[in-house]
Formats: C-alpha cells, sequence, structure tokens
C-alpha cells in the first residue's frame, strides 16, 4: 500500500477523535478559562490542518477507515471522499473562525455571568458531531452524528438560560426529537429491507428492493432530513430558534446545521436512490417553495436576526435545487452552493452580533446612523450581504449562475420554474439585504422614530431577562458605556441618546471584529478561487453521481482488512 496513502487514513478519525478528546480536556480545565480557550483554539485549528491534508488526499480517490479492524459492513466506516472532505474543510474553518468570535466576545463582556466552562466542551462535542456526520460511511454512524448535534446544540441554544432561549430551545428540541424519531424508522426500514445500514452496500442492494418499497423508504429519509434541512413546509421551527441564541451559537447554527441535513440529502440522493423520478420532482417543487417563501419572509421582518434566519432558509433551496436535478452539474453547483452559503451566512451572523452590540438592537426599527458610526461595521455588513445577494462577481453569483445553467440543461417544466424561482430569489434576497443597509445603516439618526418606553416593553417582554440585549458595549471618545444608559438610548432612540451618538465614534471590540473580518476575507476568497474551487465541486459531483468510486473504495478497503486479519 502506498505509505502517503497510510497516512491519510491514518488522519481520518481525527477530525472526530480531537475533539471529542478536547471536550474532556475542557471539563477538566472549567475552572481555568484561559486554558480552555486555548485548548479550545489548538484542537479546532489541528482538526482544520487534519481536514486540508484529507481534502488533497481524496483527490485521487475516497480514503477509507474501517473503525476498530472490523471489515466493513460489520464495523462502523468512515469515508472521506471528496464532498465530505469538502464540507468538513468549510465547516470546521468556520466553526475556528465563530469560535475566535466568541472567545472575543467573552473577554470583551468579561461577564462572570456567561457558563464558559460549559460553552467550550459543548462546543468541541458539536464539532465532533459534524465532523462524524460527514465521514460516516454508514447509517445508524450517522444517526449518532445528528443526536451528538442535537445534544450540543440544545445546550448551547439556551445558554444563559433566559425564557426565550429556553423556549425556543424546546421547540429547537420537540421538533429535532420529532426527526430523530422518522430517520431511526427509516434506518429500521432500510436494515429490514437490504439487511445491512452500509451505505456502499445499501447502494448495491437497494436496486433488488421492489419500486414502492424504495420510494416509501427514500421519503422517510428525505422527511427526516428535510427537517434538519429546514426545508419548506418542514421549516417553521428555524426563524423561531436561531435569533434567540448568543451571536457566536447563532452565527455556526446558521453556518454548519442545515448544512448536515443539506449533506444527508445529496449522499442519500446520489448514493442510494439516484433513479428515483418522483422524489425528484417532490424536491423540485419543495426547492422553489423553499427559496421563494422564504424570501418572502425575509422582505417581511424588520429585524436583522429574523431577515437572516428566513434568508437561511430560502437558500437552504438553491442547495436542493441543485441536488433534486440529479445531474453532475446541478450536484456540483449545488456543493458550491453549500460552500458559499456556509461562509457568508455565518458572516452576516457574526455581523449582526455587531450591530446589536453597538445599536442594543437588531431591529431596523430601532437603529440608524449605523454606517456614519462605524465605517467599519459597514463594510463587514455590505460585503457578505451583497454577496448573498447574488452581485457578479462574487461568490454567490458564481453558485447561481451554475444552478441555473443546470436548469436550463434538464430543460424539465419543473427545472424552468425552478430557474424561474431562483432569479426571484435573488433579488428578493438583494432587496431584504438593501433593506437593511437602508434602514439600519443609511438613515440619519434624526429620521428614526421616537418610541415610548411603554412600546417598547411590549414590544420587548424577553430584553429584561436577556443579558446579551440588556448589555450592549458602545464604546466612544475613549470611554465606555453600558447598561440601562446605553440600552434605553439605543433601544428607544430618544433625541437626547440619538443626539450623544451624534458627538461619539464608536470602536468595535478588536477580537471579534477581527474574528468577523477574517470571515469575510474567506469570503472573498471563495470568489477570488471560484474556479478552482468550481472545479474541486465537479470532481466531487462526478464521483457522486457515478457512485463507483465511493462502493469501490469501501469494498476494497473490507478486503484489505480481511487480508491483513
Amino acid at each position: 500500500m502506498n505509505p502517503a496513502a497510510t497516512v491519510v487514513e491514518s488522519l481520518l478519525p481525527l477530525p472526530v477523535l480531537l475533539p471529542l478528546l478536547g471536550a474532556g480536556a475542557a471539563l477538566v480545565l472549567a475552572g481555568r478559562p484561559t486554558l480552555q480557550r486555548w485548548v479550545s483554539v489548538g484542537v479546532l485549528s489541528a482538526v482544520v490542518v487534519v481536514a486540508a491534508v484529507l481534502v488533497a488526499g481524496a483527490a485521487e480517490r475516497p480514503r477509507v477507515v474501517t473503525v476498530g479492524s472490523w471489515p466493513a459492513p460489520l464495523g462502523i466506516t468512515l469515508v472521506a471522499d471528496q464532498l465530505s472532505t469538502i464540507m468538513l474543510l468549510t465547516s470546521m474553518s468556520v466553526t475556528l473562525l465563530v469560535l475566535l468570535y466568541a472567545i472575543g466576545q467573552g473577554t470583551s463582556d468579561d461577564d462572570s455571568r456567561t457558563p464558559v466552562s460549559i460553552f467550550h466542551p459543548t462546543y468541541l462535542v458539536l464539532a465532533a458531531g459534524v465532523a462524524n456526520a460527514f465521514l460516516s460511511g454508514d447509517l445508524f454512524n450517522l444517526y449518532v452524528g445528528f443526536e451528538v448535534l442535537l445534544m450540543a446544540s440544545y445546550v448551547l441554544l439556551t445558554l444563559g438560560g433566559t425564557r426565550s432561549r429556553v423556549r425556543a430551545g424546546l421547540t429547537y428540541v420537540v421538533v429535532n426529537v420529532v426527526s430523530s424519531l422518522i430517520f431511526l424508522a427509516g434506518i429500521a426500514l432500510v436494515y429490514a429491507a437490504v439487511g445491512t445500514l452500509n451505505l456502499a452496500q445499501i447502494s448495491e442492494r437497494m436496486a433488488a428492493v421492489p419500486a414502492g418499497t424504495q420510494l416509501t423508504i427514500h421519503l422517510v429519509l428525505l422527511t427526516a432530513f428535510g427537517i434538519k434541512a429546514a426545508v419548506f413546509p418542514l421549516s417553521a421551527w428555524l426563524p423561531d430558534s436561531y435569533p434567540t441564541a448568543a451571536a457566536p451559537v447563532t452565527a455556526v447554527f446558521a453556518g454548519l446545521l442545515t448544512k448536515v441535513g443539506v449533506y444527508s440529502i445529496i449522499r442519500t440522493q446520489t448514493l442510494l436512490f439516484p433513479g428515483d423520478t418522483v422524489a425528484r420532482d417532490i424536491l423540485m417543487v419543495a426547492a422553489l417553495l423553499t427559496m421563494v417563501i422564504g424570501a418572502l419572509g425575509a422582505i417581511a421582518q424588520d429585524d436583522i436576526k429574523r431577515v437572516l434566519s428566513f434568508t437561511l432558509v430560502s437558500h437552504i433551496g438553491y442547495m436542493i435545487f441543485g441536488v433534486a436535478l440529479g445531474t453532475a452539474a446541478g450536484v456540483g453547483a449545488a456543493v458550491f452552493y453549500v460552500v458559499h452559503h456556509i461562509t457568508v451566512q455565518a458572516t452576516l451572523f457574526c455581523v449582526a452580533g455587531l450591530v446589536e452590540r453597538v445599536g442594543g438592537s437588531t431591529s431596523t426599527t430601532r437603529l440608524a446612523g449605523l454606517a456614519a458610526a462605524s465605517p467599519l461595521l459597514a463594510v463587514l455588513y455590505f460585503v457578505p450581504a451583497i454577496n448573498l445577494g447574488g452581485i457578479p462577481p462574487l461568490s454567490g453569483f458564481v453558485g447561481k449562475l451554475g444552478l441555473i445553467e443546470a436548469g436550463v440543461q434538464d430543460g424539465s417544466v419543473l427545472a424552468w420554474f425552478l430557474v424561474g424561482g431562483a432569479v426571484l430569489t435573488s433579488l428578493l434576497t438583494l432587496y431584504a439585504m438593501a433593506k437593511v443597509w437602508v434602514l439600519a445603516f443609511w438613515r440619519p439618526r434624526d429620521q428614526l422614530p421616537v418610541e415610548h418606553p411603554e412600546d417598547a416593553e411590549v414590544n420587548d417582554l424577553d430584553v429584561a431577562d436577556d443579558p446579551d440585549r440588556r448589555y450592549p458595549v458602545m464604546i466612544g471618545a475613549g470611554r465606555g458605556r453600558t447598561g440601562a444608559e446605553s440600552y434605553s438610548g439605543a433601544l428607544l432612540g430618544a433625541p437626547s441618546a440619538v443626539a450623544d451618538q451624534e458627538r461619539e465614534v464608536v470602536a468595535l471590540p478588536r477580537a471579534m471584529t477581527a474574528a468577523t473580518g477574517a470571515l469575510v476575507a474567506v469570503g472573498l476568497a471563495l470568489t477570488v478561487f471560484a474556479g478552482p474551487l468550481y472545479s474541486l465541486t465537479d470532481r466531487a459531483a462526478a464521483d457522486l453521481t457515478a457512485r463507483t468510486p465511493y462502493v469501490q473504495a469501501v469494498f476494497a478497503q473490507a478486503v484489505d482488512d480481511r487480508v491483513v486479519r
């Protein structure tokens, strides 16, 4: 065996193992937050390096490891093909940068109430669950990855214990437990039909299963994954769950959690049920509705976090569009768009966190003059916003153009509807982003409507119970203002507060700003290197639609394991 290939395969378990070990170390260091931070950053940095090595190693062929030397399909199989390694590198890079943002927020706040000892271990467990889901070579291990994600994400979502967060957390857990139960039922159906849960072996045996049984299994799995990916009409839970969480948590959720569901749909659609035309048509309709309804929801919102939550749902539709086409061109464009969206959406939620610190709110009815108060913040918002809207030549435009071209090549009636829906959604997204820009950044402060305190009390029942919103940081002219004074002035738009803000020069927290700037730079890098990245996603799509490289790699490893044993 090639020594280089052996080295690559020996690294394959590390993206799952390192975060779990790091989580244990972070728990041991619960009383030493500085060491906790170093452990978390060091572990995720190592995972990013390993993921980069795996991307290079999977370029030749998929890399496979059977855990515990149990040959496939008996044991747990980890598979690093081009799709899983691209997803792994992108998600872990964003996870690392969001962690730096969170550390900067904690350092800036110096708030003893923040449960740092809980945050770091849970965050690393979340990273392990994401990595396990991407690398899993069997359905049950994929289910385990989802459950690890569910456990960790619930803890992160409810950090702080405010009423709004606990309420949103309960909704999130109930919906995802239902999804997990449906997924578990799908796993049972698969095993009953083909006698295995190994993805490569399922793909070979599924052809012998009656068509009606195949369709039933396929729809059950798509329902489970559709809930997790927030595909319409299974997406109503997301806009009410994400905006309540702390900014770093919302950013990592927006970047990663729904994409694990999208990844599972891609894997299922291409590997297990490549010729299912009924499910293909259902996915096309779902993609169209997800795009358009999500975008319409975004333009109806006046809170930046809710605008971003609805655009998150909307742009899941672009990914499902490419997957539903089932062609190499469509899948390749979808994978490219996943990479783009993970980066840009996480960036925008980080920017929303900075906006909340500067303005005391994320409601566009209570924000104005941010561009004048903080030009840097305006730039940090503007670049990813127009990228999300699909302005050329940015990566959002490249991904949407690839999807539209794939739809035109398909030529079916549904494909043409999707092409029209994709263009309409892009325009609606641009309108929603421009609306936020005009109201929160461009509008002069003297045009901000004045609200009475009793109105704010009615509209913000949970503000007094939410420490992240009650104590925004406003730093200007070398002095800081926190607490009720900055909150009431920024939120209510009182004339005296507005006049005072005009005299201030707002300074953003350096660490949080640097992390957000790094995310913006990564988004721009996707534009600069769009050609090589698109070539990589095209090769990944070619392997996915061919199926044989994945299957052959898994069974070749199984033969090697038997020889060794």
